[in-house]
């Protein structure tokens, strides 16, 4: 087990330093002057004054010494400086992880508790119409677009029945809860603020169902394959020989077995949630990181992108990690 944990955490070692060197080309290779793009027309005319932004944001320097001060600054825990936002970029993905984080986990959560038990009735009940509508929810969970499916979760329920709130994490006449972690749920929570909780919690319902509706589809799938793979082995059917209850063959034997796929694409899932929000968090008016990639790349804000794809390179290695490292505690076999 220790030599897994050991190759496993030398091998992100090495693959963070990759993602610090791709990261670094994709952003200062892009088209576009980031500079013209931040500058008015009168200012970005005037020789003198983009010459001083480009020395200002490192820009009249060659791209290898931009590589190795960026990366120094990394030691030193510096993601730089946003152009659009005169901000350290790492202030600013602190000021929006939150929502996404917050946003991410309650889809994740409801992607499993959705997606695992689907998995489970299909399987179990195969060729059944369980197996059948399990198959159509998913399908339709993977096949809608995003945006099409934000736009039309917003038009029937806030815009047709009005059951559902608007955009944003709050209502424009609530006060925030006190901030400890960012998360509106457990600050309100912690600050015994029942109102805000029940509004944070309101307006968490469209975009978490949203977001997390292809999640549900890959889930199930994944889940019913697994689960069909499981039922046909020896040792199944060795304990529905012995009489075992049929609820305790699969719960007891198949579905633990069954999991090591499930694990892998939780994991993935749950951090693509987490990088892939642009979309819902647009159009739901979340304060996310979503909404602050999609401004940065607009405003050819390298540092910020930078910032961001290198925080979500991260996280993918993290997550990765500790995929990797579950596996052992699901099967010994792969810890030898």
């Amino acid at each position: 087990m220790l030599r897994t944990v050991v190759t496993r955490l030398a091998g992100a070692a090495i693959m963070a330093v990759l993602a610090t060197l791709v990261v670094f080309l994709i952003a200062n290779t892009v088209p576009g002057d980031p500079v013209l793009a931040q500058l008015g027309d009168i200012a970005a005319s005037n020789p003198a004054t983009v010459a001083e932004w480009r020395a200002k944001w490192g820009l009249d320097l060659p791209l290898w010494e931009r590589y190795l001060l960026f990366l120094r600054g990394l030691l030193q825990g510096d993601l730089g400086i946003s152009i659009a936002s005169q901000r350290p970029v790492l202030d600013d993905i602190a000021q929006y992880a939150p929502a996404t984080v917050e946003l991410a986990t309650i889809a994740f959560l409801l992607a499993l508790g959705t997606g695992i038990p689907l998995g489970i009735a299909a399987a179990v009940w195969h060729d059944s119409w369980v197996d059948a509508a399990a198959r159509v929810i998913s399908l339709i969970g993977v096949s809608s677009p995003t945006f099409w499916l934000a736009f039309v979760m917003l038009a029937i329920f806030y815009g047709g029945l009005q059951i559902a709130p608007g955009p944003g994490r709050l209502d424009p006449i609530a006060f925030p809860p006190d901030e400890v972690t960012g998360l509106f749920l457990i600050d309100s929570l912690l600050a015994g603020d029942r109102e805000a909780f029940h509004d944070a919690a309101a307006h968490l319902v469209l975009p978490s169902i949203v977001l997390a509706a292809a999640t549900i589809g890959l889930i199930t799938r994944t889940t019913r394959a697994a689960m069909l793979e499981a039922m046909g082995q020896d040792y199944v059917r060795v304990s529905r020989a012995k009489g075992m209850r049929e609820s305790y063959t699969i719960l007891r034997h198949v579905l633990p077995n069954a999991l090591i796929p499930v694990v892998t694409l939780g994991g993935l899932a749950y951090a693509n949630l987490l990088a892939g929000a642009v979309m819902t968090e647009t159009v739901f008016s979340w304060p996310g990181l979503g909404r602050y990639t999609f401004r940065s790349a607009a405003a050819l804000d390298f540092p910020a992108i930078m910032g961001i794809t290198l925080v979500v390179s991260i996280t993918y290695l993290l997550v990765n990690l500790l995929v990797d490292l579950s596996y052992a505690m699901l099967d010994p076999r792969v810890g030898r």
